[in-house]
């Protein structure tokens, strides 16, 4: 064999050993085998590489040491190292230098050689060194040679594994040697005589060489040295029974209860919900308050994978609750793969043999440090589950999402990795619901609900809804509403107008969220690229449904032929059907027919413009009449009707139908109080020649004009207020929120708000019924007119024509000859006259009564109206008492206009 080169790193290694014990070569050969395996492994002390520190740590020791002079010393050689540059590993070197200055024997804990340096920490792959009874040199360093070189020399190699490291007692060093071989035994030789005899076998040795003798084991070749897990008690024959724990037993008890099993020592009390350690375990309150402290990490993990436990079975928790689960389990998945490296570690270190008692690697305090972020992040599971109990869907997605609002960083990244898991199901119902139309929510977890039992007309307005309690807390209401709104415009398109366009050539489909990454991409940008999504969806589908409705339907048509006809628009109309009408309606409700009223009705729009509307809107309309109660005539029950089914029906909804014929009914009514009054002054001037030749009827005549000009002017301010104040001005503003409308949903709400307009300011709605009511006395007060006008005119026009007829044949009878008169006839003339002039203060009298009943009522009226909260109804009664007639006959009248709004106000 060639000499080996004096300089290589086995050699000086060699040296090193000798040189440190002061012994030959063949006495080291154990010592250097453990310096050749601790150099060749992978590990560092578990202490900041700092240079400064250490020398630091050397000059204070040596001062500690009362050797000023040498830490002066050593100042100065460290500040001519430090400028050389020679060595590279200063650190090392120093650290080396400040660990073999320790003296053991001071401290009996510690390992019993210069060993405890190497011994501080396992590395994560420590692999024992074959022993080789070799020279030095040829002894490899490297890992990766000595692994190829450990499979050619098989014969003089031992089994793979750590020996146990013999110990420095309390009552001092006591070696202690052991193999992991279950039939081999160990003979009380000397240690170069066992080193010869255990070739093959598993490497042994002792750190120091000074004891004759190593302790015996049992037949079967196990040591009577007491391991690392083991119990036992702390003095024999103590009364009290108490045990004491070692730390490693402790370090093996914790990995268990980190998995939720009961320790030998750490147990969970059912009484107070955490873990304890047994009280018969004699241990310090350091250990006892560290082991509390990581027995939490148990319970957090039976916390959640108790909840995880329970939903996974659970169908009716939903997708959104499964997803929940599975980010839960993934987690755990992540946990349970540090307790695997932790048990390897515990593993590692029992097949390789190796004690080093109170010192072993894996220690609580180390184990603190390791689960601490894994604390955090089953602390914040456990505070999600809390927080999650009793939710589902959407509502589920919001606890989670309300957990991301938190400035740590660390937590929040874990909470939007879960949320991002569990908002993938609601994403998914989304964009199947807003690109398809489709709503496959078995669980109930959407916040769009579908009710099966709605009938195709009243799939707007009942079929879909939101759940609000499961609206996401990402997803504002807005949206919701938008989501809500275009999947109901795809199922209203192809249910309601029968119109199978794909929902391709609507929307320009955009890539959804088809992975939990794509969902957390998507929460990365809410407010832009996800409300770009909605709004683009949005706007598409109902601009393509306004469209549908208004070119396929005709709904503005509809609904500007509902202005004309229900509302009296078409004027020429209106007045040509009451024209004709009034022949039949003049009858007893009960004497009338529908089908010769809606003849007359068809004669009706022929003759006007309403001939050149669409077919398809005349069509529509017909006659209605009202249900009959007793003593009605046909104007008491005649209605205009309008027929409405399909797509437009869900704008003009039946309530809106019953709201345009109580309009219609009021507006009807208004009219024909005008029409009345242009019959009574159409009589009264025609009358009022014929009755020239009886002066004294003039006063009665003079009384009904005057009456009736009241009334006139009254109704003409009213009809003025219904029809431009009200109707023409609610009309405008409805027509230009539907010519601006985004959606169905907006064009439903101006009409019902022109609906509840209308029905407001004409006096129909229940706040203003004593308005109405008093209104309609004046409308009865109208009628009342007429009737006592028509019999007041009858009377006169019968007395006329007997006067015209006496005088008639009394100049007949002149031209035969004859006297024109007798004295009997003549008599009986002058009687008849004085009975009629005697008749006239009764007229008289009776237009005094009708006048002093409509201006008490009138007058009510205007007191009712300068107490309403409308502004435009103060302003009404201003214009029915321009002339203050009725404000110097009524105090409450007198108050200024400015003084009746502030009056109503604070009312």
């Amino acid at each position: 064999m060639a000499t080996p080169d004096q300089k290589s790193p086995n050699v000086l290694l060699q040296n090193l050993c000798c040189r440190i014990l002061g012994k030959s070569e063949a006495d080291v050969a154990q010592q250097f085998q453990y310096a050749v395996r601790v150099i060749g492994s992978n590990f560092a002390p578990t202490v900041e590489r700092d240079e400064f520190l250490v020398a630091e740590k050397i000059k204070k020791e040596l001062i500690r040491q009362r050797r000023e002079a040498d830490a002066a010393l050593f100042s100065e050689l460290h500040r001519k190292l430090h400028s050389q540059g020679v060595l590279k590993n200063k650190w090392s070197i120093l650290y080396l230098l400040l660990s073999l200055s320790e003296d053991p024997r001071k401290q009996p804990n510690k390992v019993s050689s210069y060993a405890t340096l190497f011994a501080q920490a396992l590395p994560r792959d420590a692999h024992s060194t074959p022993y080789y009874y070799a020279r030095p040199q040829t002894l490899p360093l490297n890992y990766q040679d000595r692994s190829t070189q450990s499979a050619q020399s098989s014969g003089s190699m031992g089994s793979s594994g750590i020996s146990s490291i013999s110990m420095y007692a309390l009552n001092g060093p006591t070696p202690t040697q052991q193999s992991l071989l279950p039939g081999q035994s160990h003979q009380a030789a000397g240690i170069g005589d066992c080193l010869r005899q255990q070739l093959g076998s598993r490497l042994a040795w002792t750190l120091t060489g000074s004891q004759p003798s190593l302790q015996t084991t049992t037949s079967k070749g196990i040591p009577s040295t007491v391991s690392r897990n083991v119990t036992r008690t702390r003095r024999e024959g103590d009364a009290s029974g108490t045990m004491e724990v070692t730390e490693a037993a402790l370090v093996r008890d914790i990995l268990y209860v980190f998995q939720g099993i009961d320790g030998k020592n750490i147990k969970m009390s059912n009484t107070e919900n955490c873990y304890k350690v047994e009280g018969k375990a004699n241990l310090n309150k350091s250990l006892r308050d560290t082991t509390v402290r990581l027995a939490e990490l148990g319970w957090l993990h039976n916390k959640i994978r108790k909840y995880t436990d329970q939903r996974s079975l659970d169908r009716s928790f939903g997708l959104v609750g499964q997803s929940f689960c599975a980010a839960l389990h993934q987690e755990l998945k992540e946990y349970y793969r540090l307790l695997s490296v932790l048990h390897s570690q515990i593993q590692l270190e029992d097949d390789q043999g190796v004690n080093l008692g109170l010192e072993s690697s894996l220690t609580l305090r180390r184990l603190l440090v390791w689960t601490y972020d894994p604390k955090i992040r089953l602390k914040t599971l456990a505070a999600l589950v809390d927080h999650c109990q009793g939710r589902k869907g959407g509502e589920l997605a919001s606890a989670v999402h309300a957990y991301t609002k938190t400035g740590d960083p660390y937590m929040r990244s874990l909470v939007q990795h879960i949320l991002s898991l569990v908002s993938h199901p609601v994403l998914s119902f989304l964009y199947r619901w807003i690109y398809d139309g489709e709503l496959e929510d078995t669980y109930h977890e959407f916040f769009v609900a579908s009710d099966p039992t709605v009938k195709t007309d009243r799939l707007w307005h009942d079929k879909y809804t939101l759940r609000k309690s499961m609206i996401p807390s990402f997803i504002t209401m807005d949206q919701s509403r938008k989501v809500l709104l275009i999947g109901k415009s795809i199922n209203f398109l192809h249910q309601v107008c029968h119109d199978q366009t794909p929902t391709t050539k609507m929307i320009a489909v955009t890539k959804s969220a088809d992975s939990p990454q794509d969902a957390a991409d998507l929460f990365t940008d809410l407010e832009n690229a996800f409300q770009g999504k909605i709004d683009a969806a949005y706007f598409e589908t109902s601009k393509y449904l306004l469209d549908v409705l208004n070119k396929k339907y005709s709904l503005l048509d509809h609904m500007q032929a509902m202005r004309r006809y229900l509302l009296l628009g078409q004027g020429d109309f209106i007045r040509h059907l009451m024209d004709l009408l009034k022949p039949e309606l003049v009858r007893p409700a009960t004497t009338l027919y529908q089908h010769n009223l809606t003849g007359i009705l068809e004669t009706a729009v022929r003759a006007t413009n309403a001939q050149f509307d669409s077919p398809e809107i005349l069509k529509r309309l017909d006659v209605r009449l009202l249900e009959v109660s007793p003593g009605d005539t046909g104007w008491d029950v005649f209605s205009l009707d309008y027929h409405v089914d399909g797509p437009i029906a869900t704008v003009f909804t039946r309530e809106c139908m019953s709201h345009y014929l109580r309009v219609f009914n009021f507006l009807w009514r208004a009219k024909r109080m005008e029409y009345i009054l242009t019959d009574i002054r159409k009589g009264h001037m025609c009358n009022a020649k014929l009755l020239r030749n009886m002066p004294e009827f003039s006063g009665v005549l003079h009384h009904c004009h005057i009456l009736a000009s009241e009334m006139v002017h009254f109704i003409h301010q009213m009809q003025y207020y219904i029809t431009f104040e009200v109707l023409e001005c609610s009309w405008d503003e409805l027509w230009n929120k539907v010519q601006q409308a985004q959606d169905l949903d907006h064009i439903i709400a101006a009409h019902e708000v022109f609906l509840d307009t209308i029905i407001s300011r004409c006096l129909l709605d229940t706040d203003s019924r004593t308005l109405l009511n008093q209104l309609r006395a004046v409308f009865d007060q109208i009628i009342e007119l007429q009737n006592t006008q028509d019999a007041i005119y009858r009377a006169a026009l019968e007395e006329l024509q007997r006067r015209l007829q006496f005088e008639e044949k009394k100049k007949q009878r002149e031209i035969e000859g004859q006297w024109g008169v007798t004295a009997a006839e003549e008599e009986e003339e002058n009687k008849r006259i004085q009975e009629f002039q005697e008749s006239i203060p009764k007229m008289c009298s009776q237009l005094r009564i009708l006048t002093h009943f409509y201006q008490g009522i009138v007058q009510q009226f205007l007191v009712l109206l300068t107490t309403s909260s409308d502004e435009s109804l103060r302003f009404l009664s201003f214009r029915l008492d321009f002339n203050e007639h009725y404000k110097a006959r009524e105090p409450r009248l007198r108050v200024s206009l400015g003084t009746r709004g502030r009056r109503s106000s604070h009312t």
